[in-house]
């Protein structure tokens, strides 16, 4: 598939995926036909590397993928990030029977889930769920996993665990359907609802050697994984911003009326309207460009790694970050500023953009990417080496 080709594909099934979006979100309808359609037209392979039969497309054209559907509805644009994130893992990681093993299940159109994060520990990167020796190259994996997106409706479920009580960070790529693995459809927020976003529980799991992967040496030196894994979370609230302001546009050409003082015959003709528009517009253009700019420095960075180049990335992806969370925000809320009391109205279902904006920007805080720019900015501190920057 070239690149050309894959954001043909993301373009055509964003249009398709939008009209149905609001539906699924009310009804909270999981979109697995949607993303066996995408499975089954190899969107998702198209990071697979070249020597092991992918196309080997860049984080640039992934990017756009993932902003492009996440237009069409943010939930299925979210659910792959995963996805191309544990790709992502087994090139860095995997050994050339495991990437062959691996890489093959994707180009057939199976997912990857995950099951990384846990509830009621100190902070994101706190993990207690643990692999133990049960005998000659085998594992038992035990833990509780919460905001696992996509583990629903996955073929493989990436599980990051300690090698030991005490060991290194591992990832266990168990089957969706080991013994002793269930995925419990508890998700329950108020935006990205569909996203099957629940909890993970192992328990005994058995996991073969050759299926464990290491983790914590992708941070030993310097890597783009965490800018790479920031940028598609970038993409998704950029869908949003442009899919909030696409939304309120139709709407206001077509439904809303003209407020008397402004002299006009049509709410699309008020000046007040059309400047919001602008403003709105300025500001997921912004969020825009700078999300196609941390796009190419992740793939310079890939193409030229070393320290500098790494940090680069990682500080294009913090201020795509920051923007497009702001923008999608923006966009979300100022779309009943500038479409009117009707587009309040609860079955038009356009409160999703803004809630889904809300729920999916908690994802990392804004607050520490620009912490982070700012720290540059002031005395060239780089930013620091883990998975959210």
């Amino acid at each position: 598939m070239t690149p050309e080709e894959a954001l043909a594909l993301a373009a055509e099934f964003a249009e398709a995926f939008a009209c149905d979006a609001a539906d699924r979100d009310a009804r909270r309808v999981l979109p697995l036909a949607e993303l066996d359609k995408l499975s089954g037209t190899g969107l998702l392979a198209i990071t697979v590397p070249v020597e092991y039969g992918g196309p080997g497309l860049p984080a640039a054209v992934v990017t756009e993928v993932t902003r492009r559907l996440s237009t069409g509805d943010p939930n299925i644009g979210q659910i792959p990030q995963s996805h191309f994130v544990y790709v992502n893992q087994l090139r860095r990681q995997g050994t050339d029977a495991q990437q062959r093993r691996l890489f093959g299940e994707v180009l057939a159109g199976r997912r990857l889930g995950n099951a990384q994060s846990e509830a009621g520990t100190r902070h994101i990167r706190d993990i207690r769920t643990t692999l133990t020796a049960a005998g000659p190259g085998r594992w038992r994996l035990n833990g509780r996993k919460f905001y696992a997106t996509g583990a629903l409706l996955a073929h493989r479920i990436p599980v990051l665990a300690h090698l030991g009580p005490d060991g290194p960070l591992h990832v266990a790529w168990v089957d969706r359907h080991a013994d002793g693995l269930e995925v419990v459809d508890d998700w329950n927020a108020l935006g990205q609802r569909t996203t099957a976003s629940g909890s993970v529980l192992l328990h005994d799991v058995d996991v073969p050697e050759e299926l464990i992967t290491p983790y914590d040496t992708i941070f030993e030196g310097p890597q783009t994984y965490g800018a790479f894994a920031q940028l598609l979370h970038a993409a998704i609230d950029a869908g949003i911003a442009r899919a909030a302001l696409i939304d309120a546009a139709r709407f206001v050409v077509d439904k809303s009326r003209p407020y008397p003082d402004a002299g006009v015959e049509r709410a699309a003709d008020d000046p007040l309207v059309v400047q919001a528009f602008g403003e709105i517009e300025l500001a997921v253009r912004g969020a825009e460009a700078l999300l196609a700019e941390a796009a190419r420095a992740v793939d310079r960075a890939d193409a030229h790694l070393d320290a500098e180049s790494a940090g680069a990335a990682s500080l294009a992806v913090a201020a795509a970050r920051a923007a497009t969370t702001r923008a999608a925000l923006e966009a979300g809320g100022r779309l009943f500023e500038v479409a009117g009391t009707r587009s309040a109205a609860a079955g038009l279902g356009l409160d999703r953009h803004w809630r889904n904006a809300r729920t999916h920007t908690l994802h990392d805080p804004a607050a520490w990417k620009i912490q982070h720019l700012g720290r540059w900015a002031v005395d060239g501190t780089p930013p620091p080496n883990h998975g959210q920057v």
